[in-house]
């Protein structure tokens, strides 16, 4: 049997580099992968989006509040873009589709030529489906999705809260109060989601 001579496979420098910069993609592409799965997994996601829901429905139990019979001196009408930065995109989709679009319509037509018929405490929720409806997608798409809308909501989370604290005469009083305390309870549940979310964002 005569002896077997192997041919030595050449690579030029170009096709070792191509194979190296996809070696270091591939790396690169597993550890997101690692990242979003552990995030996953974890719960974190999961949690963000629960306390955007939780959000959503403290700030429409604030306006809610405020706009029936337990008037406070706090400017609730910053409640609006809270809602509008913090609504989950589910429901977001639904308003800012044919659903809202209705609605606005209804509103509308109701505050021209109806204003008798159109109540005091549907105004706040009026001009929030009208914000949802006509914002533009700067603010719909870019900002709402990134760290400057969840920024927006912490800003917003903080002064309402330290404006109920001076109007209701210092912490302690914003919790012994009658009607002090379900507000307290629902600003402070407004400064969660964004604290939450921004820690999140830039870990």
């Amino acid at each position: 049997m005569g002896r077997m001579e192997y041919l030595a496979m050449k690579t030029d420098a170009a096709t070792a580099d191509l194979i190296n910069s996809d070696i270091n993609e591939l790396k690169i592409a597993a550890k997101k992968l690692i990242n979003h799965a552990i995030l996953l997994g974890s719960g974190l996601g999961f949690g963000t989006t629960f306390l955007e829901w939780v959000a959503s429905f403290a700030a429409i139990y604030l306006l809610i509040l405020d706009r029936t019979n337990w008037r406070t001196n706090v400017l609730t009408s910053l409640l609006v873009p809270y809602i509008f930065f913090s609504l989950p995109s589910w429901l977001f989709n639904l308003f800012r589709g044919e659903v809202g679009k209705w609605i606005a319509l209804i509103a509308v037509v109701l505050r021209l030529f109806l204003p008798r018929h159109f109540p005091d405490w549907l105004e706040m929720p009026g001009s929030l489906i009208l914000l949802l409806v006509v914002a533009p997608s700067f603010f719909a798409d870019t900002l709402r999705g990134s760290w400057v809308g969840v920024a927006i909501c912490l800003i917003i989370g903080c002064y309402l809260l330290q404006e109920h604290i001076r109007a209701s005469g210092g912490f302690r009083n914003s919790f012994t109060q009658v009607h002090g305390i379900s507000n307290t309870v629902g600003i402070i549940i407004l400064l969660v989601y964004p604290v939450w979310a921004l820690v999140l964002h830039f870990i």
